[in-house]
């Protein structure tokens, strides 16, 4: 009898040791959690988060750049595949994190072939960006909600009008918030009446909801997935705003300041700048003769619109309209001697 089984036994001795030796090789190649741009969170979750969290985007229905553009994956240089609408995203740790209160700052950039406004180039890279907080405990089950909202709209130029909001105001804590894309220069902006500002070039009209095929995660700067190497070209700004973040604290205060139904001016001290731009829409000699009565104007009238805009309700437009006529009033004869030498006339949705 042993003579008859000791060969099944020695076999099944070998096929165990053989499966041992393959779960041993097997588990450094597929870990329970990868997290590919070792960034401390999980593909799932990032995935998950961007998928939760992915803004209604507004586009114009004849932006002269189409809709957002796909790139060619491991491909250094930023290489348009196709213009059908897709959004990349970044999910990361806040800074503040902590196990009993997670937070993560997630980033959806809207890519285009070209900025074809005035001033336009190849290439145009744009985002909105969210911060999110976890219930605590195992961040698998957390429930997470939006904080607050973040949208560029010409950041880091002298009509940088990018703007900071609570999720609360916005209706957006469990969900995307609804993002008007400004057509041709693509600034990103938290309500549809706000698309008027940045030096008065920008104009929200026949838009149209975006069709996203799919959302892709960028990974990290250093450590790209899904093949986004392009991030680190400098044919554009992408890892340097990748790098950074949306909410600082200084932002944060300022706006916690402010009445609940507010969005607060990311850098709300360019504005009377803007204002000059706005009213002239131009270099000229008519500015050289006003500028200076124009610009005192605008400082004595700026501070009605130079920390937050009223978006409470259906309100928006009324509390819009008060200040900007407040301005303009303020600017008197300086504004309409700058319109009348450029050839600008008063519509009721252009400034003067």
């Amino acid at each position: 009898m042993r003579s008859l089984f000791l060969p099944r036994i020695l076999s099944l001795c070998v096929l165990a040791a053989a499966v041992g030796s393959l779960a041993q090789r097997q588990v450094p190649v597929l870990p329970l959690q990868i997290d590919t741009d070792g960034d401390g969170l999980s593909d799932a979750l990032e995935q998950a988060l961007l998928v939760q969290f992915a803004p209604a985007f507004m586009v114009g229905r004849h932006d002269c750049s189409d809709v957002p553009s796909e790139f060619f994956p491991d491909v250094s240089t930023p290489t348009v595949k196709v213009q059908d609408g897709t959004i990349y995203g970044q999910v990361f740790p806040a800074k503040g994190s902590t196990t009993e209160t997670p937070l993560v700052e997630i980033h959806y950039y809207h890519l285009w072939r070209t900025d074809c406004g005035p001033h336009g180039h190849p290439l145009d890279t744009e985002h909105v960006a969210a911060l999110v907080r976890g219930s605590g405990g195992d961040s698998a089950s957390d429930k997470w909600k939006a904080v607050y909202w973040y949208a560029a709209a010409h950041e880091n130029t002298v009509c940088d009008v990018s703007q900071i909001s609570r999720a609360s105001t916005l209706k957006a804590q469990d969900r995307g918030a609804k993002v008007w894309i400004s057509p041709g220069k693509h600034a990103s902006y938290l309500n549809e009446t706000l698309c008027q500002r940045g030096c008065g070039a920008d104009r929200c009209r026949e838009m149209v909801a975006l069709d996203s095929p799919r959302l892709i995660n960028l990974g990290e700067p250093g450590h790209p997935m899904n093949g986004s190497v392009f991030i680190s070209s400098n044919r554009w700004p992408l890892a340097e705003k990748m790098q950074a973040s949306n909410f600082p604290a200084v932002a944060i205060s300022r706006l916690e300041l402010l009445p609940p139904s507010d969005i607060a001016w990311f850098n709300p001290g360019r504005h009377p700048a803007q204002g000059v731009i706005a009213v002239s829409s131009s270099t000229g000699e008519a500015i050289a003769q006003s500028g200076r009565n124009t610009t005192d104007a605008i400082s004595s009238a700026g501070n009605s619109t130079d920390s937050a805009i009223s978006v409470a309700g259906d309100s928006t437009g009324n509390a819009l309209q008060k200040s900007y006529h407040k301005t303009v009033h303020a600017l008197g004869t300086s504004s309409r001697h700058v319109g009348d030498a450029l050839h600008l006339s008063s519509k009721p949705d252009e400034p003067e």
